[in-house]
């Protein structure tokens, strides 16, 4: 009688696993596509809902349809009645940065420790 090393396997053992795995990779497949579906439905759903909250909640989408805007640059009686792109806006609505990153190099090297 010969003996059976543990790597050997028979015919039918080696169809039945066979089967077996193909069956889990099947089902395998078929959950990663039910899924991949879910979400892409669920992406749909929130784009649906965001879009309709922009549309029904906020009624001026549009910055140049608000009436306080028309009345601040209005060239009648507004307070900034040169325009948007003026000096006197510019001064007063844009923001002008600063470059810090020396200030920070330096708390870091005396030990300061910062959470940004």
């Amino acid at each position: 009688m010969k003996k059976k090393s543990i790597g050997t396997i028979s015919r039918r053992g080696f169809i039945k696993l066979a089967g077996i795995t193909c069956g889990y990779a099947v089902l395998g497949l078929n959950v990663a596509k039910e899924a991949t579906a879910a979400t892409l439905e669920f992406i749909g759903i929130r784009q649906a809902s965001v879009y309709n909250a922009d549309k029904n909640i906020y009624k001026l989408r549009k910055s140049q349809d608000n009436p306080m805007i028309k009345k601040l640059y209005s060239p009648k009686d507004g307070f900034l009645k040169e325009g948007p792109c003026s000096h006197k806006s510019e001064t007063l609505l844009h923001t002008h940065f600063a470059d810090r990153s020396a200030r920070l190099a330096a708390l870091k090297e005396k030990g300061v420790e910062l959470s940004l």
